[in-house]
């Protein structure tokens, strides 16, 4: 008994050095963290993105019209300006819903939500596809009111029976049709069921 006594007794004297020594080492390093930043700002400036009213990692966005989904878009980060009216978006994917109960993607490296209207600007390795189709380009922007997807740049379309190229084209989600244009150029398989 007064060696249980005793063990306790040796386990409080153990443990209050214990949390105070704890507590100590945190001050410290809250300490030298705050004179770090101090003595070199620009490594707290450097985490807050210029003209930005809001920063946020990830980012998740549905966009619905009479109680059907248009397209729901993720980010990895978002800048959003309220002056401007945008959110600046890095590494993002949308998926468009049509009509027909199908679904077009699109990735891009970079991209511009205006908030005012839903429109979307896509820049940087997009990637449109569909379950035959698949549209590459360096940019292409899409019309929310009208749900036109349009690329002014080159673009390739290829699939598993044709190739086509093009200097621009549109894309209309509603009626699920594109039109191409501008040195249009088109390779087709002999396998396809053209005739």
């Amino acid at each position: 008994m007064v060696f249980t006594r005793f063990k306790k007794t040796l386990k409080a004297k153990l443990i209050l050095p214990a949390i105070i020594l704890v507590a100590i080492g945190t001050v410290v390093a809250v300490f030298i963290g705050y004179r770090r930043v101090s003595n070199a700002p620009e490594l707290l400036l450097a985490s807050i993105k210029t003209g930005a009213d809001l920063s946020i990692g990830k980012i998740r966005q549905t966009s619905t019209r009479n109680g059907k989904k248009q397209w729901s878009l993720e980010a990895k980060s978002a800048d959003y300006m309220e002056n401007e009216k945008k959110v600046i978006l890095k590494d993002l994917s949308v998926t468009f819903f049509l009509e027909n109960q199908d679904e077009v993607y699109l990735v891009a490296d970079r991209g511009i939500l205006h908030t005012g209207t839903n429109d979307i600007e896509f820049s940087g390795n997009v990637v449109v596809r569909n379950k035959q189709y698949r549209l590459k380009t360096e940019n292409l922007a899409y019309e929310n009111d009208k749900r036109i997807i349009t690329c002014n740049v080159p673009l390739r379309i290829t699939g598993d029976k044709a190739e086509l190229a093009a200097n621009s084209a549109s894309y209309d989600l509603n009626a699920d049709k594109i039109v191409m244009t501008g040195n249009v150029d088109a390779t087709i398989s002999a396998k396809s069921a053209l005739f």
